[in-house]
């Protein structure tokens, strides 16, 4: 089978990938939401502050769990459609294609999307909305917000056209990597997310994108790309899905263990975000021997369950990366309007989080009835 048949081929849509990355969409808007409920990380608005409370470090647990793969999934699934596209257009047409589809959205949101969820954030505070807004177009900079992710699939798909141009493809796919190849990576993954982080330790910004976890990105979009020639995301081995979800299993509680002991344990101590310590050390290890099992057990649980989607499946799969796009200001919004309704932490985290995605769901689909938009995203 040649290279460019083969990348033809996966051109075609694949139904349970479409699924899975609408489904992780929604996972997005969840994460953002535990953010606001009590997690740690950046984010618009907070109502309720990270503590060592149960719900709190249940939020926490989740966020850390998601961080490690779902990103990484969808620069996976990115790099997965990329060799279809780069052959079906030539060169400048897929610079000019991927310039339009992921320069626009970025350009929008950071212009727009980010004054006006900035703005909705502080009123929260006392500050008039239109007060807030004009300050951010008159003091604020440039901010791409969640659309790091298309800032840096920019950088990626300049980098694929110009490696492409230097190397012609394999004349012909190569077989599912082996286990051993699989561990290699997490492995050298690991190393290199520890080395990246003794520089920029995880929520450190270098251009807006944080470094320290591009290590798994930069191996899953070049693992992407790799696994068009054979459409390898579309038929996992199942005893590959099975044993990567043992090794996913045990390292799991790892991290956490980790984090409880360093607090009793002085030489266990440190800062897992980055720096010559044992925390950051396994949280690094961690990362992608979690991933590696969540991704192809997703992959292939998705492959099987939504081959053949449904109506309403099909209209999820099409709004999905523009519910990426504007579910900030929705997300902020829907919590902003019961902020002062005293509930448990968990209850909001669950409704504002699931009334945001049907909000997200609706709006994308008016705005897909726009023909610039539908021809963008």
């Amino acid at each position: 089978m040649t290279t460019s048949a083969t990348i033809s081929r996966a051109a075609d849509r694949a139904a349970g990938i479409d699924a899975l990355r609408a489904a992780v969409t929604a996972l997005v808007v969840f994460h953002h939401t535990a953010l606001t409920y009590g997690a740690i990380g950046g984010w618009y608005y907070r109502e309720i502050p990270p503590s060592p409370t149960v719900p709190s470090l249940l939020l926490i647990l989740f966020c850390t769990t998601n961080q490690a793969w779902f990103m990484g999934l969808f620069f996976l699934l990115a790099g997965y459609y990329t060799p279809a596209a780069f052959e079906r257009r030539g060169a400048l047409a897929f610079l000019q294609g991927r310039g339009l589809r992921l320069g626009a959205p970025l350009l929008v949101y950071a212009l727009g999307l980010h004054p006006l969820t900035v703005a909705l954030a502080q009123t929260a505070q006392g500050r008039s909305f239109a007060e807030g807004l004009a300050w951010q177009y008159v003091h604020a900079g440039f901010e791409p917000g969640p659309l790091w992710f298309a800032q840096a699939l920019l950088i990626f798909a300049a980098a694929y056209a110009g490696w492409r141009s230097l190397r012609p493809p394999r004349a012909t796919a190569s077989a599912f990597p082996t286990d051993g190849a699989l561990l290699g990576a997490a492995l050298a993954t690991g190393a290199a997310a520890f080395v990246l982080r003794l520089a920029w330790p995880v929520g450190v910004n270098v251009g807006f994108l944080q470094l320290g976890y591009f290590a798994s990105y930069v191996v899953l979009f070049s693992a992407g790309c790799a696994a068009a020639r054979g459409r390898w995301l579309e038929d996992i081995p199942e005893p590959k899905k099975r044993r990567w979800l043992r090794i996913a299993g045990l390292a799991f509680p790892l991290f956490p263990a980790a984090a409880i002991l360093g607090a009793h344990v002085s030489w266990l101590a440190g800062r897992a975000e980055g720096g010559m310590n044992f925390q950051a050390l396994v949280y690094a290890f961690w990362e992608p021997f979690v991933a590696w099992g969540v991704i192809l057990g997703l992959l292939n649980l998705f492959q099987k369950r939504f081959a053949t989607p449904g109506r309403l499946g099909r209209r999820i799969a099409r709004r999905a990366y523009l519910v990426y796009i504007i579910h900030p200001p929705i997300l902020v919004a829907v919590a902003l309007a019961w902020r002062s309704i005293e509930a448990p932490a968990l209850l909001k985290f669950a409704v504002t989080g699931s009334v945001a995605c049907v909000a997200c769901y609706l709006a994308a689909g008016l705005l897909l009835r726009s023909r610039i938009v539908a021809r963008i995203v």
